[in-house]
């Protein structure tokens, strides 16, 4: 005769377990878009308010979308000289 194995089962999750897995949790990163996005919108507006006109606003809003590169480049020239 045969041995069968037995499955593990795992305990059922009661309504506020549930709800607590759902949530928002900060430790993988996730809450860093939101500070990225505030950082987007000021720039965005400082890069569009200092526009000469309808082209340097374009590109102060393509400069909003990418102003990290250009704050880790300028970081990093400072401090490597």
């Amino acid at each position: 005769m045969k041995k069968r194995k037995m499955r593990k089962v795992s305990p059922k999750k009661t309504r506020n377990e549930k709800i607590r897995v759902q949530r928002c949790n900060c430790r993988h990163g996730a809450c860093g878009g939101g500070l990225y996005f505030i950082g987007f919108i000021g720039a965005a507006i400082y890069y569009i308010q200092t526009a000469t006109s309808f082209w340097t606003g374009v590109l102060g809003f393509l400069k909003a979308l990418v102003w990290p590169a250009f704050l880790v480049y300028e970081l990093l020239k400072f401090l490597l000289g």
